[in-house]
This record gives C-alpha cells, structure tokens and sequence, in this order.
C-alpha cells in the first residue's frame, strides 16, 4: 500500500493512501483550493458521514445532505455546493460504471496508460489536464504500473518536475510546485503582456 503525504494531515493522508475512491474525490476537489485542502476533504467527508466513505453512500444521498455536510464548518471546499454535486455525479460514476470500486477505473482488465487516460477523462470533473496529472499520481505514488503510463501523462510523468500533486511527498516538495506554478502564471501573464 502507497503512503501518501499531500495534506500534512495524517488522518488525510492515511485514508487517501488507502482509499481509491478518497484520491478520486481529492482529485475531483483540486481547484481553486489549494491542493491540501482539496486533498483533506474526503476525511472531512468521511468524518461527517459517519466515518465510512463509499461510492453508493454518496451517490444515493440526498443532495441536500451531502451539499450540507460539505457546507459544515469547516468548508470541504470554497464552493460547497456545486462541488457536492459533482462529487456525487463522480460516486454514481464509479458506482454505475464501475461497481463501486474506483481503482477499477485503472486496474480493471490490466489496461494500459493510454486506456487509464481515456478512463479517467470519462469521469466527471476529469479533464485532460485533471487526468494526466491524475494518472501521473497513480504512477509516481501509488504504485500504478501500467504500460506507458508515463506517456500517456505527458510532462507530469517527468520525474523531479514539481509541476503537480504528483510530486507532492513532503512540504519541500509542496513548496517546490507552488513555485513551478507560480512561475509558470507568470510566465502566462508575460506573454499576454
């Protein structure tokens, strides 16, 4: 089993670690939150839903309790609302497509990285960029495996590139891809300059 360390939270980091469905969400909720607190919120959830996290749990709630639990104080996120949602759509994703188990979505019939990518960018809230950085999680941290799946994540497989949560292993590291994107939105700002 992985052990990963992207909140600096270690109830956080412990049920991402082992959780496919916990790195799923944490995913889903890197935006516009910096990556610990997106990361953190599927303890949150977990917490608040009575210590379990699963994918039917959450997509058979009622949507006004789940957008409640992620409204409670503090926030799972900034936008509570439309990320409950979303979550829920990813968990009845997973349930429908999947049978409830998300690392399906990258294990099931021993698939290649090209095929995880196109998984991935099936899920709700994956985009391309989501889901290359995603499979390049899996595959520096998590201990996926799958033929070219370091071409199929592109520069987010490039190791030591601290462009994303898949090079996050300690607060250096945090520290290192804050830097690389700040870097590169001021490059960004420049060149519309």
């Amino acid at each position: 089993m992985p052990t990963l360390h992207l909140t600096g939270e270690p109830d956080a980091d412990r049920l991402l670690s082992e959780s496919p469905l916990a790195l799923l969400i944490g995913m889903l909720l890197d935006q516009q939150v910096p990556m610990e607190t997106a990361f953190a919120g599927p303890e949150k959830l977990r917490t608040r839903m009575g210590g379990t996290l699963d994918a039917a749990a959450i997509a058979d709630a009622d949507p006004e309790a789940i957008a409640e639990l992620f409204k409670e104080s503090p926030a799972i996120h900034r936008f509570p609302g439309s990320m409950a949602a979303r979550t829920q759509t990813l968990c009845r994703t997973v349930v429908d497509d999947w049978h409830g188990d998300a690392a399906a979505v990258w294990r099931e019939g021993d698939p290649d990285g090209a095929e995880v990518l196109k998984r991935l960018k099936t899920l709700p809230g994956f985009g391309d960029q989501k889901a290359r950085i995603f499979l390049a999680l899996l595959g520096k941290q998590y201990g996926l495996d799958a033929e070219g799946w370091q071409r199929a994540a592109g520069d987010y497989a490039e190791p030591g590139s601290y462009r994303s949560v898949a090079d996050i292993v300690d607060a250096e590291s945090l520290a290192k891809v804050r830097a690389t994107k700040q870097a590169a939105k001021a490059a960004a700002k420049a060149a519309k300059a």
